[in-house]
């Protein structure tokens, strides 16, 4: 067992802060944070000095010193940082979405407009060559999918092996009022929109169950079989009518995406990804099997309610993500890194790395959820037309 495990962040924005604050979570493995790397100079340098951390010049010194990557940069530049690692055999916690399609490099590259099916070659080849990589290290993809640490999901994941469960049928969904970030709603930065942004959640939580019921019963994963989509861009519509509450930043990417899936055993999954959605997240999943039935909110539950009849009485107190106003009755989580995750992921990652056992959410669910979802990107674009689902093992 490793006593003490040195672990670098590539990337210092959001997804930085939230896995950093994560990784002050995990106890039972001794971690030195050794630095930071990021071409953000400016940003990399306050996220260094506020943790007191080194900040490297160089993503080549970064890796030598460290064990574990934390790779929290933009999915554009996901595949050609986990590989370099790799290389160094060296494992990698790889943020969601692993990898993708991000145009022709082409200045007049528009997300409206290019063939899905080039699209979802490429993605598939980007999945490939890091699945590649990986056999040939001695280090492992460490797939960032906080939903499948999240309490409700591995409580359910011991029902459904303890019962021996059939799952028949898997809806879910991910939806606010949209992302802050300016990089999301550009297809080049971020590889698609409300499909592989949030729909990357419930669709990795039904296809790791079905990974889950297909390795108690039949000793290997059952994987998706075939997808049929749609999306839809309803806040660039010139109709729309905005009152200021949905972001509506968007450029080339859809604001609504809903997947039918169908799995290798002829059982299925309905999901729901949108930035149409206020009051707060939408994080649910709901699993109908032939044993038992189960509902899973990560948000949106009763764990703690809270009235003020002014919201300005809450402006220093966080109630949960997304909500528009504080002002009477609201759902409050009381620590939304532990409903939703991100503590049990770090916690379970470093703890496999130190002892060596395998992870739930490994590079094969990882490139489960990508082939599935430029599947759907291909089904929409033929307006919901059945596609199958490249897999890679």
């Amino acid at each position: 067992m490793k006593k003490e495990i040195r672990t670098g962040f590539v990337g210092s924005g959001f997804a930085a802060r939230f896995h950093y604050d994560a990784l002050m979570h995990v106890h039972s493995v001794k971690v030195e944070v050794v630095g930071v790397y990021s071409v953000v100079r400016e940003e990399m340098e306050e996220f260094a000095q506020m943790r007191n951390m080194r900040a490297f010049d160089s993503l080549e010194e970064l890796i030598n010193n460290s064990d574990v990557i934390h790779v929290c940069t933009p999915p554009v530049t996901h595949e050609p940082i986990v590989i370099e690692a790799l290389k160094r055999d060296k494992d990698v916690i790889v943020e969601k979405p692993f990898t993708g399609y991000f145009g022709d490099g082409s200045e007049s590259f528009n997300g409206d407009t290019f063939s899905r099916e080039d699209g979802m070659k490429v993605a598939v080849e980007s999945i490939e060559r890091m699945l590649e990589a990986e056999k040939k290290s001695k280090g492992r993809i460490m797939y960032a999918e906080n939903w499948i640490y999240a309490p409700a999901i591995q409580k359910e994941r011991e029902i459904i092996e303890k019962s021996k469960a059939q799952v028949l049928w898997i809806h879910g969904e991910q939806s606010h009022s949209g992302s802050h970030s300016l990089t999301y709603g550009q297809w080049k930065l971020s590889g698609g929109g409300s499909m592989i942004g949030k729909g990357c959640h419930p669709i990795s939580a039904a296809i790791y169950f079905k990974h889950v019921e297909g390795r108690t019963r039949f000793g290997k994963p059952i994987h998706p079989k075939s997808v049929t989509a749609r999306v839809h861009a309803i806040t660039r519509m010139p109709n729309y009518d905005n009152k200021g509450f949905l972001k509506t930043h968007y450029k080339d990417t859809e604001d609504f995406a809903i997947l039918h899936i169908e799995f290798e055993d002829g059982t299925i999954a309905d999901m729901f990804a949108s930035e149409l959605v206020l009051g707060g997240t939408n994080n649910w999943i709901q699993v109908c099997a032939n044993n038992h039935q189960t509902k899973c909110n990560m948000s949106h539950n009763t764990a703690m309610q809270t009235y003020t009849p002014d919201g300005n009485f809450y402006n220093d107190v966080y109630i949960v993500e997304k909500i528009e106003t504080k002002q009477g009755w609201t759902p409050v989580s009381p620590d939304e890194g532990w409903f939703l995750g991100y503590q049990h992921e770090l916690e379970a990652f470093y703890k496999a790395i130190a002892v060596g056992s395998s992870v739930e959410s490994n590079s094969q669910l990882a490139a489960d959820v990508m082939a599935t979802i430029y599947a759907g990107y291909l089904s929409a674009e033929q307006k919901g037309k059945e596609v199958e689902v490249i897999i890679l093992k």
